[in-house]
């Protein structure tokens, strides 16, 4: 996950040549700190969702978790904040997070404060799915119940085309029954590829051949609720950097 606002706090990372084309930046939640989405989104959500039978268990999907930090607050936020420590204890509530960055996902194994909870693996999901499956295989249940797609799709849409951008959507429909998804508006598409060219490096390979622009978050709405099967149920505003948090439900 990563940024397009221009405030200093990114300055850093921009000048990071090992964090740009695929939005791994080292560091990132010191300039996005998890409070921005998570001030959004009630601590009562998996209860709101039907999630509150403790006989159950619960998964959660964090697509492209960078150093987990992200996966760890919400957690806490939507388990143990809810419901208090010791009930959380007694709830079947389990996490995976991904990101193709190997070394952030080290970062993330090596400080996951809730290991019986939380896993944490490399995964690049443009190109397997299979370990996702796996997972789901070994907790006996068929989808995730909630899926979190935080500042994602601009990364596999500029590194993979529109086709890649569907394809993502569709592919995170199938396998998630609730979706949270925050989509970057066009404007970081830009951003993202005058940094790169500041870097010194070639422009993304399909940024001037997509034709899927504008209004990215209306753009995954029509896709999810068109061709995979999910409404929109409910929009949580935006945050601090004007995107969208919408949550879609399997139909």
């Amino acid at each position: 996950m990563a940024t397009c606002s221009t405030n200093s706090g990114d300055v850093d990372e921009i000048n990071d040549p090992g964090g740009a084309p695929y939005g791994n930046f080292i560091n990132y939640y010191t300039f996005n700190p998890p409070e921005n989405r998570m001030s959004l989104v009630p601590a009562t959500l998996l209860q709101d969702l039907g999630y509150s039978d403790r006989h159950q268990t619960s998964l959660i999907l964090d697509v492209g978790c960078n150093s987990g930090d992200l996966s760890v607050a919400f957690y806490k936020h939507l388990v143990q904040e809810a419901v208090g420590e010791e009930e959380s204890g007694r709830r079947k509530v389990h996490l995976l997070g991904f990101d193709l960055d190997e070394i952030l996902i080290q970062r993330a194994q090596q400080t996951n404060p809730l290991p019986s909870s939380i896993s944490f693996i490399p995964l690049d999901i443009t190109k397997d799915t299979d370990q996702l499956q796996d997972y789901l295989n070994q907790h006996g249940c068929s989808h995730f119940h909630l899926c979190l797609c935080l500042a994602v799709t601009m990364w596999v849409h500029l590194n993979h085309g529109d086709s890649g951008l569907l394809q993502l959507l569709s592919r995170l429909a199938s396998i998630s029954q609730h979706l949270l998804l925050e989509a970057q508006p066009w404007k970081c598409y830009r951003s993202a590829a005058r940094r790169l060219r500041k870097l010194g490096r070639s422009d993304f390979d399909h940024f001037k051949t997509l034709k899927i622009r504008g209004d990215m978050a209306e753009h995954a709405k029509e896709h999810l609720e068109r061709h995979c099967g999910m409404e929109l149920i409910r929009s949580f505003g935006s945050t601090a950097w004007d995107r969208k948090l919408l949550l879609f439900k399997r139909r």
